[in-house]
């Protein structure tokens, strides 16, 4: 049991600790200490959620439904090119670096961000669900499973809040303008890349 835990634990930690939109929108907000532990939670809720529908079986049935995968990465791939010229034109525009200002963000809005960010994102879908999904199908006892998934749940939540709450060790560093055009610059990118990697699966 215990090393069934601990093997999701290990795939867990390997499918999320990347750069991606979601981390990135997270370490920002951490950065400026914006409604970190909230949506530190909702990312490790969500996962949780979709750890525990793959480990259930859900993942057969989405790979079974390629229409439903299709929508979700156009949708998915929208969202990220939208956001990618967002940062791109905060990186562009000096004064829009001001933290208190141009980085306050109501947290109704840092939900819906963090929501789309992390349920339109085809790729979310296919590691937990399906891929951590069908590996705990290895293992013949339900109890088992069950492990394999806590292990890739626990994962989840120690990744989110490290970096939600460590983001805020690199505050000294980013007490710079151009430390957050730099930073803006680069979330840009690997939106825009996600956004066109998202759009060259459908090819």
């Amino acid at each position: 049991m215990l090393e069934a835990g601990l093997r999701g634990f290990a795939l867990g930690l390997s499918l999320i600790v990347a750069i991606g939109a979601q981390n990135a929108f997270i370490l920002e907000r951490g950065l400026v200490r914006s409604h970190v532990f909230v949506l530190c939670l909702v990312c490790a809720l969500a996962d949780a959620l979709l750890i525990a529908a793959g480990v259930a079986g859900l993942g057969t049935l989405i790979a079974a439904r390629p229409g439903l995968i299709f929508a979700v990465t156009i949708g998915g791939a929208l969202f990220l090119a939208a956001y990618a010229a967002i940062a791109l034109r905060r990186a562009l525009r000096p004064d829009a670096m001001v933290v208190r200002g141009g980085r306050a963000m109501s947290l109704k809005t840092a939900l819906a961000t963090v929501l789309a960010l992390t349920f339109l994102n085809p790729h979310v879908y296919l590691d937990t669900v399906v891929l951590l999904g069908s590996l705990s199908a290895r293992y013949p006892e339900e109890i088992l499973r069950v492990a394999y998934g806590s292990g890739a749940m626990a994962a989840s939540f120690l990744w989110f809040f490290a970096l939600g709450y460590g983001a805020r060790l690199l505050a000294p560093l980013f007490a710079r303008p151009s430390a957050w055009r730099i930073l803006d610059a680069v979330i840009a990118a690997v939106m825009a890349l996600l956004a066109l990697s998202l759009l060259a699966s459908l090819l």
